[in-house]
């Protein structure tokens, strides 16, 4: 909104020569930027290597502060971008002036759409628009005067970092799961097993040395972590790419460009994160993160217990897995998802004699009927897939399945509210027990059996009933058969025991199930990185030497993955890579004993999560070429200790959209890692905090597009742009909603160390907040009265004397550094900032000149928040040292207790005296001074008391007789 500058307005007309203002401001800013950067002040030291430093920082406790990987935007910084980087930078300043050895940095996750969009449409290569992007992004936050180690700072598209990225997928590759050892192992041990006979080869009669070279590879592909398969995938024509689940909204469109999205079974890489599902839920319960962010996680892993049943149709099976085995006997149908490959083995020529019209969709054969309902399912997203209210859908497949407790024959349909992602993409259908099964029933004229009693008094006729009885605390009825019965017991008891009958018959067995699939790890993309993987004639794929990474993206002529017509579903990815023929197909000698072989490289890249897989390693140690981290200095920073037992991070501050994205990816990295033995530390982040986020008002105009805010003015009450009345209404801050404010802008108003001073103020540090211009005067003000109880404003001159402070001033000093100090270390700044108003204030108030030990621990107080005034103020009470790494003021805890406290005296329930005790009194002697208090004793009348509650020292409550 137009407004007139209030740091102007609130600047006298003449103003003092040496008076604390914006262009003052500015000028010590960047003297003091230039500084720390010649001087290496936040220069954290390893204990080895090229970043060794000073042995006594080294010899200090380490804080490790992270935030999370910034990609650099091409529009720059609004003003709610850097809240959660001034929050860290603050609290590292804090630890630093607490005795730690702190290392804070920031790197850019620099692969990304945006650049290759602007690529596609431009022509210029995203890696010229990316670094212009980052190097206004450094200049942008250098300004607001951040404590990073700069010598630590990379992007991800810096070959000397993707070389490790790449690397760490090689081990992934090179890696299967042993459950046995509960650990990843490198794929070598695995083949040795299989040379030696110990374990039997999968699937093959043969040996393994008798088993061709694609033979052997499609069964280590069963095993590896990372692994190529056709699969059902996101595939959204209108990007020319698939997506990993977590990339599709909830109406099935892409999170980027809103497409389309639809299933299709594809060739692409994945990783195998459901091999540490147990481990990825168990490990997050010694994590100090948000409990919300734990449950997602939770939710998204979805573990649940129950059986694995197998039902025989047609010399084949279909294994479903249920947490209601007891409930085997209600099974009255089946259903595979539409995707599943058994669909194709299964639909016969024609409809079986006895097929209800209502099941064959109107279609003359079981094929014709699958493939219209295919074709309808894969334009769905699994959300209106599962959708409660919609109507059920779906068609018969032509064949019927044996239901393994009573041997009824049950047909088998697809219906798409069945999902490839959960179980095994079958269920067998029990429509008394589940609404959905029991809908599905009505729709198909389909049997439902009673197997649970009913306790609602609705009987055992399903034909009366209107909707599914479900309970896990009803008997079991009509459940038996010739070897097992059972009736009459409970839900736990009868699911133990058909558990067990079915293992003892080997048609099942108990098993643990989870809603987490395999993440799907490669895109169509051009600016990404590559993958270091060949293939030879045989499509067998192959790793590359060590000695051939980085492998690095070659020039193309044209960055756009080929799109289509984004309602075509019936489409697949061309990459741009695979238009460079000359890059694509290479002789090679991989040092494999074969020699010299023509080989195809892989033309798909990496998802852009992968360099934010294991960035914070790349912190500890950027320069090393010859390791991806030198174990003694990852120990050093990250490694387990009391409180930590999995080792990580000390603090990392981020959004909290990243829960099941980034989060998850970047601990099942860590996880295999650390089991092949490259890292100390079994989880990359041990405290975790989600900052809120900046708001501000979005104007609109009659037709809903946003209008340039500053440019509205309120008039009575309502807000007007060019004198069309426009609609207000809180929301994000952005360029494309014309309501972005500029950090950039700020500091020229105002200063650097005023719009920290802000960002910290506007409310708890995890709450969302609004934006308000007008409101930054408020701190500018604190800092204007901050200098001038240091600085005469006149001469320029020191305005402290050296005399001792008084009594209550010691007080109000003591208790400010005791609440400063609590706050700066629980995150809470914006009451850190008050306490230090606070004391401000009191000195103002007092009048004279400010005493030099009192002046120095306040410049000491805010030097984690307003650090380049700090810095200024510190050096002209005539200290040659910086701020930054001196002590933080201790309390002394004299001054900090009061010397004596209000007590209040009630009588029912109303007060009737207010005592000045000592905040020491216990409740027996604060009981008898009340109830000697002049005022109670007339207000008690001389009536009898029948209870007295004290709470020293604060309230004794008396009820009369």
């Amino acid at each position: 909104m137009s407004e007139t500058n209030p740091a102007a307005a609130a600047a006298p007309a003449e103003a003092a020569p040496h008076r604390y203002t914006a262009a003052m401001a500015a000028e010590i800013e960047a003297r003091w930027q230039d500084f720390w950067d010649a001087e290496g002040t936040y220069a954290a030291p390893n204990p080895k290597g090229d970043l060794a430093g000073d042995p006594e920082l080294v010899a200090r406790p380490k804080k490790f502060i992270m935030d999370m990987f910034p990609y650099p935007s091409g529009a720059g910084l609004h003003v709610g971008h850097p809240l959660g980087y001034i929050a860290t930078d603050v609290f590292a300043r804090f630890q630093r002036m607490t005795g730690h050895n702190v290392l804070h940095t920031l790197g850019f996750d620099a692969f990304g759409l945006p650049a290759e969009q602007h690529a596609v449409q431009t022509g210029e290569h995203p890696r010229i628009t990316t670094e212009a992007a980052i190097n206004n992004m450094k200049s942008q936050l250098r300004r607001l005067g951040l404590g990073h180690d700069k010598r630590r700072s990379f992007a991800t598209i810096d070959p000397d970092y993707y070389k490790w990225t790449q690397w760490i997928f090689l081990q992934i590759f090179n890696s299967w799961y042993d459950d046995e050892a509960d650990k990843a192992r490198p794929i070598a041990e695995l083949v040795a097993q299989f040379e030696s006979g110990e374990r039997g080869v999968p699937g093959h009669t043969r040996a393994w040395n008798e088993l061709t070279a694609a033979e052997r590879a499609d069964v280590l592909s069963e095993y590896r972590l990372a692994y190529a398969s056709d699969a059902p995938v996101n595939w959204c024509p209108g990007l020319g790419t698939v997506l990993a689940n977590e990339e599709v909204t909830a109406d099935g469109r892409s999170e980027r460009g809103n497409f389309p999205v639809f299933k299709a079974k594809l060739r692409q890489w994945n990783m195998r994160i459901t091999a540490y599902a147990d481990r990825l839920l168990d490990d997050l319960d010694a994590l100090d993160w948000p409990e919300a962010i734990k449950l997602q996680q939770r939710n998204w892993i979805g573990r649940s217990e129950g059986a694995r049943v197998d039902f025989p149709v047609d010399g084949e099976r279909i294994t479903v897995f249920t947490t209601r085995p007891d409930t085997l006997f209600g099974a009255t149908y089946m259903v595979l998802a539409p995707e599943h490959p058994l669909v194709d083995k299964f639909t016969p020529d024609s409809w079986p004699e006895g097929t209800h019209d209502v099941w064959t969709g109107g279609h003359a054969t079981p094929a014709e009927a699958v493939a219209a309902y295919r074709a309808q399912a894969a334009s769905k997203s699994d959300v209106e897939r599962q959708a409660e209210a919609k109507d059920k859908t779906g068609v018969f497949t032509g064949v019927y399945a044996t239901n393994p407790v009573n041997g009824e024959q049950v047909p088998v349909f697809i219906a798409d509210y069945v999902l490839m992602g959960y179980g095994t993409g079958a269920i067998m259908a029990v429509p008394a027990g589940d609404q959905r099964d029991f809908e599905f029933a009505r729709a198909f004229e389909l049997p439902i059996h009673c197997i649970v009693e009913p306790t609602d008094g609705r009987g055992t006729d399903t034909s009366t009933w209107e909707n599914a009885f479900g309970s896990y605390d009803a008997k079991i009825i009509a459940s038996s058969n010739e070897e097992i019965s059972l009736d009459g017991l409970g839900v736990v008891d009868a699911k133990a025991r058909i558990t067990e009958w079915l293992a003892r018959k080997g048609i099942g067995e108990g098993t643990v199930n989870f809603r987490l699939r395999d993440w799907l790890f490669s895109r169509q993309r051009y600016w990404g990185e590559p993958f270091p993987i060949v293939y030879d004639e045989d499509g067998v794929a192959h790793s590359l030497p060590e000695s051939m990474l980085p492998l690095e993206l070659p020039e193309v002529e044209d960055y756009s993955p080929r799109t289509f017509d984004p309602d075509d579903a019936n489409t697949s990815p061309e990459t741009p890579l695979s238009r460079n023929e000359d890059w694509v197909n290479v002789t090679l000698d991989l040092g494999d004993g074969n020699g010299p072989r023509r080989y195809r490289r892989e033309t798909n890249t990496m998802p852009n999560w992968a360099g934010s897989c294991w960035y914070e390693l790349r912190y500890l140690d950027p320069h090393n070429s010859e390791k991806l981290v030198d174990p003694e200095i990852e120990q050093y920073w990250m490694g387990p200790r009391e409180g930590q037992p999995h080792g990580g991070v000390d603090l990392y501050v981020g959004g909290a959209e990243h829960a099941v994205l980034h989060l998850l990816y970047a601990r099942f990295w860590s996880k295999v890692l650390f089991d092949l033995g490259h890292v100390s530390s079994a989880e990359p982040f041990h405290k975790l905090f989600n900052q809120g986020m900046i708001q501000a008002y979005v104007y609109r105009d009659s037709r809903g597009f946003p209008v340039p805010a500053a440019e509205v003015e309120e008039r009575d009450g309502a807000y007007f742009y060019q004198d069309e009345k426009v609609s207000r209404l809180l929301g994000k801050m952005g360029k494309s909603l014309k309501n972005a404010v500029t950090p950039d802008e700020i500091c020229v108003e105002y200063g650097a160390d005023t719009l920290r001073l802000y960002e910290m103020a506007m409310g708890p540090l995890d709450v969302s907040r609004p934006w308000d211009t007008r409101a930054v005067v408020g701190q500018y003000r604190l800092l204007q009265r901050l200098w001038r109880n240091v600085v005469d404003e006149t001469t320029g001159e020191l305005s402290v004397v050296d005399a001792e402070p008084d009594e209550n001033t010691l007080r109000a000093l003591h208790k400010a550094i005791d609440g400063v100090r609590q706050d700066l270390e629980g995150l809470r700044f914006n009451t850190a900032i008050a306490k230090i108003t606070e004391l401000n204030n009191h000195l103002t108030k007092a009048g004279g000149a400010v005493p030099r030990s009192v002046a120095e621990a306040l410049v000491l107080l805010v030097a984690p928040l307003a650090p380049h005034i700090a810095e200024e103020l510190w050096r002209r009470l005539g200290h040659t040292d910086s701020v930054v790494h001196r002590d933080l003021p201790v309390a002394d805890p004299a001054y900090v207790v009061d010397e004596s406290v209000t007590c209040v005296v009630q009588i029912k329930g109303k007060v009737k005296a207010r005592l000045e005790v000592s905040p020491a009194i216990s409740d027996e002697e604060l009981e008898k001074v009340a109830l000697a208090d002049e005022g109670v004793v007339k207000a008690l009348g001389g009536a009898g008391i029948r209870k007295v509650i004290v709470r020293a020292p604060k309230l004794v409550n008396i009820v009369p007789a």
